[in-house]
């Protein structure tokens, strides 16, 4: 039951951490005219701010106190997760020719599945 409980409560977070992470490329893509590679990574630091909250309290609920560390784990989940997206955006507008918006809602997916893994895992364990 904890187990099914954190996954909702992951996938409701990523909810709004993928709208965050949409509106930042829409803004920075189709309002201000930036390249799909910064937009890309805007908006996903951005919407790490939200995530490391909303994990630490109510995903994984790993309490108060050791900041610190479960940062900087917080931070190497991130870097896993968005490492494994970015090649798979690459690889599917460079290489397959896909549409860049496309490929940027696709990527959500495999960031979503390392990341939980990685912060279940390694960052909030107990």
């Amino acid at each position: 039951m904890k187990d099914t409980r954190q996954v909702v409560r992951f996938v409701l977070v990523g909810t709004l951490n993928a709208l965050i992470t949409a509106f930042v490329v829409w803004v920075m893509m189709g309002v201000l005219g930036c390249n799909y590679l910064w937009s890309n990574v805007a908006a996903y630091l951005i919407a790490q701010l939200n995530n490391f909250f909303w994990s630490k309290f109510w995903v994984f609920s790993s309490g108060r106190g050791d900041y610190l560390r479960q940062f900087l784990l917080f931070a190497c989940a991130f870097a896993c997760a968005y490492g494994a997206q970015f090649f798979c955006l690459l690889l599917m507008v460079e290489l397959l020719g896909w549409n860049e918006y496309f490929a940027q809602f696709l990527g959500l997916f495999v960031y979503g599945a390392v990341n939980f893994l990685m912060n279940k895992r390694v960052t909030f364990r107990k």
